[in-house]
């Protein structure tokens, strides 16, 4: 790659939280933003397509997060003529609003480290 590309003129930090239950993946960046586009669209398929993902790869993701809640995060209702439509439970608001904050405060919680990292950085 040459010294002057566009990939190394801005260094970015992009830290990944995510929460495991056993082997799965309970909560990470891609399973938030699922959930926060259910919450707006009301829809999986819309959700998934704004994602860039397929229907049946969100509803797996779904299952793999109501595997390790205790309570459902997603209420779906049959598809069909009138389409389905999906909401998030009051656990599926709740862990999108923790997710959200721990993302938010584990960001600030390391900019100190971060401002000096970016000195040692090439621009």
């Amino acid at each position: 790659m040459p010294k002057n590309s566009a990939k190394q003129s801005a260094s970015t930090l992009r830290p990944r939280l995510r929460i495991t239950c056993g082997e799965d993946i309970a909560l990470g960046p891609g399973k938030a933003e699922l959930l926060q586009y259910l919450k707006e669209t009301g829809s999986i398929a819309e959700a998934a397509r704004r994602i860039g993902m397929s229907y049946m790869r969100a509803w797996t993701l779904l299952k793999t997060m109501e595997r390790c809640f205790k309570q459902p995060l997603v209420k779906a209702g049959r598809g069909g003529r009138q389409g389905g439509g999906a909401t998030l439970t009051e656990t599926g608001l709740k862990a999108l609003a923790l997710y959200q904050q721990m993302d938010e405060e584990s960001l600030r919680a390391i900019q100190p480290a971060w401002q000096e990292m970016r000195r040692l950085l090439r621009s």
